[in-house]
C-alpha cells in the first residue's frame, strides 16, 4: 500500500519499548487505538517530532526524519491538538487562531473564515479562554490546529477531558472535519464508540507495538487480535437509509449483504449511516423463528470460531455476504447448536447502534 505516512521507530520506554513500523492511508482518519500505556501518546508525539528517537518517518514521500536528519517540530508541516486546549489566556479567540497563521509560513491550505465555520466558533472569536465552556475551548483549539496551514493534523485523545454532553456537541464538527476536508487525522482514542463514529482505517497498539492495521471494519472483526474489547467487541457496518414505518417509528437501513430495522432518527431516504453492532446484540438460530420480538434476522455463514475473555465464552464471526457481524455465545450453547465453520444459520440482531455520520 502507498500510504501517506511511513513510520518506523524504535524507543524504550519505562515499561516496555516502543516498536512499530507502520504505512498508513492518504486519507480520512486513522486511529490509534489501545489500552491507557500501550504506547499511543508516545507513538503520536515521534510522528510530531516531540521525542528525539531513532526511526524513520516520510509523508507523501517527504523524509521528516532518518539516520541523517530529523526536522525539529516547528519545520514539520502538522497541527497538534492535545487533550487540554491550552490556549493563550491573554488573548481573545481571534487572538489565538491569528497568532498560529501569523507564525506559519506555509502554503495556506484551510482559511481561517473556513476553520471557524467548520468548527462552529464564529461568534466567540472576541471571548477570553476563561469564558468559553469546556466544549467551546476544545473547537478553538482544533480550529488553531487547522489555521497553521497543516498536511496532516495529529489529535491526542481530543475529547478525554469532557464530560458526556461536551463530548456529544464536539463529535459532530470532528466528522464534519472528515466529511470536508482532505487533510488526514492521526487520531488517538482508547474509546471504542469514538472509534467506532469517526475512523476508516485503525492501528492497534499493545506494549508499544502495532499488534493490527487495517481499515476499521475489517479489523475490528477480528477474532485473533491480543487486544479484546471486551463488552464492546463488535463490528461497524456501513448502511444507507431505504425505508421508513412511520406508524412504528422505525427505519430500515441497506448494507451490502442485508438489511436492518432500527429506530427512526429523523435521517431521510437515501442518507449514508454508520451502524455499530456489539457481539453482545446478535444471537444465533438454526432455523428461521417466526415467533419473536427480534425484528431482524438476517441469513448468515459461520466463517470461524474464537475463544472469548471469559473460558464460558465464545465469538463467532459470521458471513453475510460481503459484511461481517460478530456474536457472542456460551460454549455450552455452541456445543448444543453444534455451531461450526461453514454452518449456515440465522443471525438474530437484538440492537443497533446508529452512529451519526
Amino acid at each position: 500500500m502507498t500510504g501517506l505516512i511511513k513510520a518506523r521507530f524504535t524507543m524504550p520506554l519505562d515499561t516496555f519499548s516502543l516498536e512499530v513500523d507502520l504505512s498508513l492511508p492518504h486519507q480520512g482518519i486513522t486511529a490509534l487505538f489501545g489500552h491507557s500505556g500501550s504506547g499511543k501518546t508516545t507513538l503520536l508525539r515521534c510522528i510530531a517530532g516531540l521525542e528525539h528517537t531513532e526511526g524513520f518517518l516520510s509523508v507523501n514521500g517527504e523524509v521528516w526524519q532518518d539516520g541523517k536528519r530529523f526536522l525539529p517540530t516547528h519545520q514539520r508541516p502538522l497541527g497538534y491538538v492535545f487533550q487540554e486546549a491550552s490556549l493563550f489566556p491573554h488573548l481573545s479567540v481571534l487572538g489565538n487562531l491569528t497568532y498560529g497563521r501569523k507564525r506559519s509560513r506555509r502554503e495556506l491550505r484551510v482559511s481561517l473564515d473556513k476553520a471557524v465555520e467548520l468548527l462552529g466558533i464564529g461568534s466567540l472569536m472576541d471571548r477570553k479562554p476563561d469564558k468559553l465552556s469546556g466544549g467551546e475551548r476544545q473547537r478553538v483549539a482544533i480550529a488553531r490546529a487547522l489555521a497553521v496551514s497543516p498536511r496532516l493534523l495529529l489529535m491526542d485523545e481530543p475529547l478525554a477531558a469532557l464530560d458526556l454532553t461536551r463530548k456529544h456537541e464536539i463529535l459532530p464538527y470532528l466528522e464534519r472535519l472528515h466529511d470536508e476536508l482532505e487533510i488526514p487525522i492521526l487520531y488517538v482514542s482508547h474509546s471504542p464508540d469514538e472509534v467506532a463514529r469517526l475512523a476508516d482505517h485503525i492501528v492497534v497498539l499493545q506494549e508499544g507495538r502495532a499488534v493490527a492495521q487495517g481499515p476499521l471494519a475489517e479489523t475490528l472483526a477480528r477474532l485473533d487480535l491480543p487486544i479484546r474489547l471486551g463488552e464492546d467487541a463488535g463490528v461497524v457496518l456501513e448502511a444507507r437509509v431505504v425505508e421508513k414505518d412511520e406508524p412504528w417509528h422505525l427505519a430500515r437501513l441497506d448494507f451490502p449483504g442485508g438489511q436492518l430495522w432500527t429506530r427512526d432518527t429523523g435521517l431521510s431516504i437515501g442518507k449514508h449511516v454508520r451502524v455499530r453492532i456489539l457481539a453482545r446484540d446478535v444471537s444465533l438460530a438454526l432455523v428461521h423463528q417466526e415467533h419473536t420480538s427480534i425484528q431482524n434476522l438476517i441469513p448468515a455463514t459461520v466463517e470461524a470460531l474464537a475463544p472469548d475473555e471469559h473460558p464460558a465464552q465464545i465469538l463467532a464471526r459470521l458471513r453475510i455476504g460481503p459484511s461481517v457481524l460478530m456474536a457472542r455465545l456460551t460454549e455450552r450453547s455452541a456445543h448444543a447448536l453444534d455451531i461450526r465453520p461453514g454452518l449456515e444459520l440465522f443471525a438474530q440482531v437484538k440492537s443497533v447502534a446508529l452512529l451519526d455520520s
